[in-house]
């Protein structure tokens, strides 16, 4: 989302590159640059004018360090006001000390506030708390059925009212039972998903005020798609001031959009970011860290967030029992298969390689193709689980077979099968290398304490 924005927010920072000093005239033209870049990523004209003013403000009376070049001390400066901008700290949801906890969710239709509502509630269950989903949408065709849809797969109850087996279009009532029937049923937060318009409707708004007043929510999230750039701003705005809610959540942030919206929400209604949504999966969806998102701004990678992606699909005991499997190079394509699942559920290729710090800049020429993995788990799925297990008794017949199974040719297998065995030998290799020096323990790796 924000690759324009990073690409010339470097080709500015650049250009103190070489100088002795930050001085009024040499900071001037990088001044404007970024400001130029700001504007061209939908960057709210007053907000951008405020930033390269603090930031030029800050530089000046900053003193150079020696050890630093005016260059990467600029860089920091920036850093610093791309967090403030962003909110500073991350922040979390109001939870009532008395069950249930009652999450108000507003928004205009197709932002994707139905789908968030569900990503909201797997968020919360994997936490081990009990959520209650309400489909008080009660208008748009089939939205009742979409959250409950969403709300089975993820096996988290839906409460809806139907009389005659048609739905009952009356919102507030379907809030107000939801509460009753959360506490009835010990669910100890519950999720609210409110009607939208294609434009801010007066109906809507009082609708979901009249909600406001029935439940007295503890958290009102206003949901906006990132992709309509100034108008999510201006919607931000207009909500705001009818139902002041708590916080933002901004969602396409796997979209192709310049990212105006994330950086000028904050400043205009004052009210943090608190989750940031990406794709169509239930599980894209994590807490919104301002000091992260600066960091990929500005091309730095966000190591956190990758490791903490990569802890969350493995636990203790997995991680050993794979580590004992490398080092005694037991480790078969059935293993192979079950860590490309694993990949694939930490989010999108492209969006992993933007985290690792440095490779941001390179990803607008990488051709990261998602389904990259699909014809090595066609011909791994079109193996028998012995061959899955011993690659090696897999024999001319056998490759022919697999191949006309996974619609590959037999040089495709003999391709997997063969780099398969490097990549088997190399990690055998590696491990011994480490089990000579200092045992690395793959646990340590993923904490961030190696």
């Amino acid at each position: 989302m924000f690759e324009s924005l990073t690409e010339k927010l470097e080709a500015a920072l650049k250009s103190l590159s070489g100088q002795g000093r930050i001085t009024e005239l040499n900071i001037a033209g990088t001044m404007r640059e970024i400001r130029r870049a700001l504007l061209e990523a939908d960057v709210n004209y007053q907000v951008a004018r405020e930033f390269t003013e603090r930031v030029k403000e800050k530089a000046l009376g900053t003193k150079v360090l020696t050890s630093v070049s005016p260059g990467q001390q600029l860089v920091k400066i920036v850093y610093d006001e791309l967090v403030r901008l962003l909110g500073s700290e991350q922040v979390d949801i109001n939870l009532s000390p008395n069950p249930p906890t009652v999450i108000l969710v507003a928004g205009l239709q197709g932002s994707g506030k139905t789908t968030f509502c569900a990503k909201l509630a797997l968020f919360f269950k994997k936490k081990g708390r009990a959520p209650l989903l309400a489909a008080a949408d009660v208008y748009r065709p089939a939205a009742v059925d979409q959250l409950k849809t969403l709300a089975a797969s993820i096996n988290v109850p839906a409460y809806s009212i139907e009389e005659d087996g048609r739905v009952v279009q009356d919102a507030v009532r379907v809030a107000r039972e939801a509460v009753q029937e959360a506490r009835r049923t010990a669910r100890d937060i519950v999720i609210i998903d409110t009607a939208g318009r294609l434009h801010i409707d007066e109906a809507m708004m009082r609708e979901v005020e009249q909600i406001k007043e029935a439940v007295r929510p503890h958290e009102i999230l206003f949901v906006v798609d990132s992709m309509t750039g100034q108008d999510a701003v201006n919607t931000a705005k207009a909500f705001n001031e009818r139902l002041d809610f708590d916080g933002v959540v901004l969602t396409k942030l796997d979209g192709d959009t310049r990212g105006g919206a994330a950086l000028s929400i904050r400043s205009v209604v004052n009210k943090p970011i608190k989750f940031a949504s990406t794709g169509e999966k239930l599980d894209a969806l994590t807490p919104f860290y301002p000091d992260r998102m600066a960091q990929r701004i500005l091309g730095m990678g966000d190591v956190v967030s990758l490791v903490e992606r990569a802890q969350e699909q493995y636990d203790a005991r997995q991680a050993e029992k794979l580590r004992r499997k490398l080092r005694s190079a037991d480790f078969n394509l059935e293993d192979f298969y079950e860590q490309l699942q694993r990949i694939k559920k930490m989010g999108s290729l492209r969006e992993l390689i933007g985290m690792i710090p440095g490779m941001g800049r390179y990803i607008k020429d990488l051709d990261v193709d998602d389904d990259a993995f699909k014809h090595i788990e066609a011909m791994i799925l079109s193996m028998t689980p012995e061959e899955r297990r011993n690659p090696d008794i897999i024999d001319a017949s056998r490759r022919r077979r697999i191949a006309r199974g996974s619609g590959m040719e037999v040089s495709d297998v003999n391709q997997l099968l063969r780099q398969f065995k490097e990549m088997r030998k190399m990690m055998k290799s590696m491990s011994k290398l480490m089990g000579k020096g200092r045992a690395v323990d793959l646990r340590q790796l993923l904490s961030g304490r190696l």
